[in-house]
């Protein structure tokens, strides 16, 4: 099947792959659009995920206020070289994950960094209301873990759903940007502030 030029230019316009990528991915999928960006994405990932050895020891603090003054956010992203740090790309990665830190208020950025004592009180408190509801004891504890996997979810800045992008996890986001630079990206940490909740 034949390629046009046309079609190679708004795949690579839509996932920011290279020219050469964007070709062999259309003639890959005959031609369909969407599972081309899903071919790219599924390359991007595999080569983000070749480089998770890689240090990151360069990159930018991304910032955003909110609401007048009354929610900021600072946001340290790293990735490997100064030249990539520097990009609009990466920029705007870390603009757009201060600002999603803003809407959505993680507790952490990864399940690793949540204090055990959070996870031991919020496991108790899952296991008490489920007693409370009368479930069967063999099946509390599936239960609890359920509720475990949804509090990742919904708490750790890597497995939230992109504000801007709702079908896209914060980590996927990552990885595709990670594929487009051809460098590592990590979220280093995040601090977020709001007026009327001090320490």
């Amino acid at each position: 099947m034949t390629v046009t030029a046309k079609e190679v230019k708004e795949l690579r316009d839509r996932t920011g792959a290279g020219m050469m990528d964007c070709k062999r991915a259309l003639e890959e999928t005959g031609g369909d659009m969407e599972a081309a960006i899903d071919f790219l994405r599924s390359k991007g990932a595999a080569k983000a995920a070749k480089r998770a050895e890689k240090s990151a020891n360069e990159g930018t603090i991304g910032h955003y206020i909110h609401h007048g003054g009354r929610i900021a956010v600072l946001v340290e992203v790293n990735c490997e070289t100064d030249f990539v740090a520097n990009t609009d790309d990466f920029r705007e990665l870390a603009r757009d994950l201060a600002m999603h830190i803003a809407a959505s208020n993680p507790v952490a950025v990864s399940e690793a960094d949540i204090s055990p004592d959070l996870i031991e009180r919020e496991r108790q408190v899952y296991l008490e209301q489920v007693r409370n509801e009368g479930k069967p004891e063999n099946i509390q504890e599936k239960i609890v873990e359920g509720k475990m996997r949804r509090f990742f979810e919904e708490s750790t800045l890597m497995k939230q759903p992109f504000v801007k992008d709702t079908d896209r996890t914060i980590e996927q986001l990552i990885t595709e940007v990670s594929a487009r630079t051809g460098e590592k990206i990590e979220v280093a940490r995040f601090t977020r502030f709001a007026v009327g909740e001090g320490a």
